[in-house]
């Protein structure tokens, strides 16, 4: 299955009921200099109006937008990922990039985390979204353009330098509290659009690991707790909408079931990891649990390159010293022992049978998933940028699907097997 062509892309427009295919999409058009602009809000402190002060998106292919699940978001249907700003780019190439994405192809959407950048250290911890300030602050009046989306640290024995008085984070009221207060005042801004937490407070297997282990189970926040400290945020004005992420089919039903029951915010997201070598744990349960005729959450796909792996650069004979998994400890050993490479050399023989980069072919695949609301990419420089922007316009034939499940069906999780 596919989305329409996206000359007919549509929008979910009502609360568990018409999907995307049932009206046509509204295409975004830029405001005009002077324009004057209203923030949708839940709350009166952020619903303010605000007028242009700098000459209109001139881009002739915007990238359209769509109804983020449940919410009164239009997000753009590819969303900034930027956990290397600040570790892998600097300030200045950070705001490159975002001028790029928003000023060029007409985004809307950027990703950040309080944890960023990536690998998460004491010492750089925060330089992201100080970037993200300095990109806004050189754009007075013009917030409402933007969909700031950000996550509050899961548990973590690991990370003591989040919280002020270096205790290990977990989704509780205080811990959610603490680090909204601390996320506005490094992005310079007064409100989030879009908070999800980053990772469950229970234990799920997570970044890799694999099946469930019953015998790690632990005492964890309860559901409607966690809702409940992002009520609180919610009802202070600093947060628009919720939502989750590296979450399961369970997770997302309970957090729904104890929003609907006890009248708490509802999520509206999940972002996961999908990519052409990580289908499985999307397509398998959470698929229907996320659908719109169900708890109606939408995917943000996280990784659709899977850490660059599906731009075929790891199968080179000498990878580049700064490549991401050289960047974490254990990944790339875990690359090179599984059958990730094999997977990739067969979607690379796809995307060459067809007149594609393996970069376009993965990139294209993801945007063009029915279940898929936005697609975050990420970039260390302004050409890869652009070549991932530019594959949203990339035309994936029927033959090209029927190739790329004929690989699927030998590679289901090629980076989980040897």
């Amino acid at each position: 299955e596919r989305r329409p062509r996206r000359d007919s892309r549509v929008t979910t427009n009502t609360h568990h009921s018409e999907l995307r295919d049932r009206n046509m999409m509204r295409r975004w058009t830029p405001p005009a200099l002077g324009a004057v602009l209203v923030v949708a809000s839940v709350t009166p402190r952020i619903a303010v109006a605000l007028t242009t002060t700098t000459a209109p998106i001139t881009t002739t292919k915007p990238i359209p937008r769509v109804k983020l699940g449940t919410s009164e978001l239009e997000v753009s249907e590819v969303c900034l990922g930027t956990m290397t700003f600040g570790k892998q780019n600097t300030l200045d190439e950070g705001v490159a990039q975002l001028d790029e994405a928003f000023d060029t192809y007409g985004l809307n959407f950027l990703d950040t985390a309080e944890m960023y950048p990536v690998p998460t250290e004491a010492h750089t911890q925060g330089a992201t979204d100080r970037t993200i300030a300095a990109w806004l602050a050189k754009r007075p009046g013009r917030r409402s353009d933007v969909v700031l989306a950000s996550k509050v640290c899961g548990a973590s024995e690991r990370i003591t330098w989040i919280r002020d008085d270096g205790r290990t984070p977990r989704v509780t009221r205080e811990d959610i509290v603490e680090s909204v207060d601390k996320s506005l005042d490094r992005l310079g801004t007064d409100y989030i659009d879009l908070l999800q937490i980053h990772w469950p407070d229970r234990y799920v297997p997570l970044f890799g690991s694999d099946a469930y282990d019953l015998a790690q189970e632990r005492e964890a926040v309860p559901f409607d707790e966690q809702l409940r400290g992002l009520q609180d945020v919610v009802a202070a004005g600093k947060v628009r909408y919720v939502g989750v992420s590296n979450e399961t089919p369970y997770g997302v039903c309970k957090f729904v079931e104890a929003a609907d029951r006890e009248g708490l915010p509802r999520i509206c997201s999940i972002q996961n990891s999908y990519s052409l070598i990580v289908r499985s744990d999307f397509e398998n349960g959470l698929t229907e649990a996320c659908s719109p005729r169900h708890c109606d959450v939408g995917l943000l796909a996280y990784s659709p390159l899977a850490g660059g792996i599906l731009t075929n650069k790891y199968n080179a004979a000498t990878p580049p010293e700064n490549a991401r998994l050289n960047l974490f400890p254990g990944f790339m050993d875990r690359y090179l022992s599984s059958r990730a490479s094999e997977a990739v050399a067969k979607y690379n023989d796809v995307a060459e049978k067809h007149g594609l980069s393996l970069t376009q072919l993965a990139l294209a695949f993801c945007y063009t998933r029915p279940f898929v609301a936005s697609t975050i990419i990420g970039a260390t420089t302004l050409d890869q940028l652009r070549e991932n922007l530019d594959a949203f316009f990339v035309d994936l034939p029927d033959a090209a699907l029927h190739d790329i499940n004929a690989v699927y069906k030998t590679y289901r999780d090629p980076s989980k097997t040897q």
